[in-house]
């Protein structure tokens, strides 16, 4: 079992920053690609950046590249989404999910992991 909780979520400007963690409960934490994802209100939950195992190989939903950027911290069990330039239309709750293969994909499914949801609330 594998415990992910996030963080770093609440409410900004539009054009703003944010950061989010999610912290991994386990030392085996490098055995997991990683992904982020978001729910908005009356939306599927959708895609927004995957990492590998090793941090090497980073992906990103068209919506959010350039702008958003997926990193982790083995070492610190720690996947991190850096936010900036943020939008209206990225407001939701933010999901990490961890997957016990090397590469991250978008669908959902795929996942085994998941943490709580953290609110990310962006206004103009």
């Amino acid at each position: 079992q594998v415990q992910l909780v996030e963080s770093g979520g609440g409410l900004v400007q539009a054009g703003g920053s944010l950061r989010l963690s999610c912290a991994a409960s386990r030392r085996t934490f490098s055995n997991y690609a990683m992904g982020w994802f978001r729910q908005a209100p009356g939306k599927e939950r959708e895609f927004v950046a995957g990492i590998s195992r090793s941090g090497g190989n980073t992906y990103y939903a068209d919506s959010v590249k350039g702008r958003f950027t997926i990193s982790r911290d083995n070492a610190k069990n720690t996947v991190y989404l850096q936010m900036n330039s943020l939008k209206l239309e990225d407001t939701a709750v933010y999901y990490c999910a961890a997957r016990s293969d090397y590469g991250p994909t978008m669908r959902r499914y795929d996942y085994d992991y998941w943490g709580q949801g953290t609110q990310v609330t962006v206004s103009s």
